[in-house]
């Protein structure tokens, strides 16, 4: 194992333990690289790169801390892996909304607050006023988001959202090329939102298989 991956591994097994906890301040260096056997170096290099992944904080004049290692942090760096994409991922990326986002949209119909529920509707409302390609994706955006919100679960909503980015130029080309796309996005996506206001999880989550799978296969066609 090389020297960073070994202190890397030590910290990580620090906080796994409860050693060290969300919000708690590491040991000075010189302390910690005695303390686990590391050079100063080696530490230095571990340290800047689990705050890289967003487990660390180092701050200026301060010190190194454990950051709130909430998933939302630490899937942070999903986003940014996923930003590299080539355009033949763009469908396997699509295969994994259609495994993620169905799954969100049941857990919606069963844990989303009424309020949301209404901020979902509005949100769908606001669809036949945009009155460009890109005002109807961040739309359809929104609606995914708050989806993926009312599910209740931080992981799933964080995995969702870092996989939404690169599949925003596959949603304005088909809006470009596909007729009846805004359209049927909008049927698609009251059927979605009325299977959530109704409380049916299995028909919120079939809605929503029949919505991902129809863009999947659009592009697949335009592929």
């Amino acid at each position: 194992m090389a020297l960073t991956d070994e202190a890397i591994d030590k910290i990580k097994r620090m906080i796994t333990s409860g050693e060290l906890g969300p919000g708690d301040r590491l040991p000075k260096e010189a302390d910690l690289a005695e303390r686990l056997g590391l050079s100063r170096n080696s530490l230095r290099e571990a340290v800047k790169a689990l705050s890289m992944i967003r487990v660390l904080d180092v701050r200026q004049g301060d010190g190194t801390y454990v950051t709130s290692l909430e998933p939302d942090l630490l899937l942070d760096a999903l986003s940014f892996v996923v930003d590299f994409h080539r355009d033949d991922t763009v469908l396997q990326i699509l295969e994994v909304r259609r495994i993620l986002e169905p799954a969100a949209t049941a857990l919606a119909a069963q844990r989303m607050q009424e309020a949301d529920v209404d901020k979902l509707q509005a949100v769908l409302d606001d669809l036949s006023s945009a009155t460009t390609i890109e005002a109807l994706v961040a739309n359809d955006l929104e609606f995914h988001r708050l989806i993926a919100a009312g599910a209740g679960n931080a992981v799933l909503y964080s995995l969702i959202e870092g996989l939404s980015g690169p599949t925003t130029r596959a949603r304005i080309w088909r809006g470009l090329t596909q007729e009846g796309a805004v359209a049927r996005t909008r049927e698609q996506h009251q059927s979605i939102l009325d299977a959530v206001a109704a409380r049916q999880p299995e028909l919120a989550r079939s809605w929503a298989m029949i919505h991902i799978a129809g863009v999947e296969e659009w592009l697949r066609r335009a592929l």
